[in-house]
């Protein structure tokens, strides 16, 4: 299982390590590429994917189109600051990550 300081720490490296679409795009996304990130879950409709979908609409801002991916994802419209929601996604998903 990875850890969410050993994901951070991936966010020097040129590609991700992590194998699940959701945390690639939340990855991609850490590094500035919100565009690549965005692309990725296109054709992801997993409740994990529309987490992050709903994540990315919220940072763009989108809230209308955030809201729609949260209540797909059946997660709260987040509150806090991005830092936090972004922590709270990859900690969930890093859980569900195949070693």
């Amino acid at each position: 299982m990875n850890t969410l300081d050993s994901f951070k720490a991936t966010l020097t490296d040129p590609e991700p390590s992590v194998r699940l679409t959701p945390l690639q795009a939340l990855w991609w996304e850490a590094k500035g590429e919100w565009h690549k990130a965005h692309d990725l879950l296109q054709d992801d409709n997993s409740p994990a994917g529309s987490w992050v979908h709903a994540y990315l609409h919220r940072k763009e801002p989108d809230p209308a189109n955030a809201a729609y991916w949260y209540r797909r994802a059946g997660q709260p419209v987040a509150a806090g600051s991005f830092e936090e929601e972004w922590d709270a996604i990859a900690t969930a998903l890093l859980n569900t990550e195949p070693a």
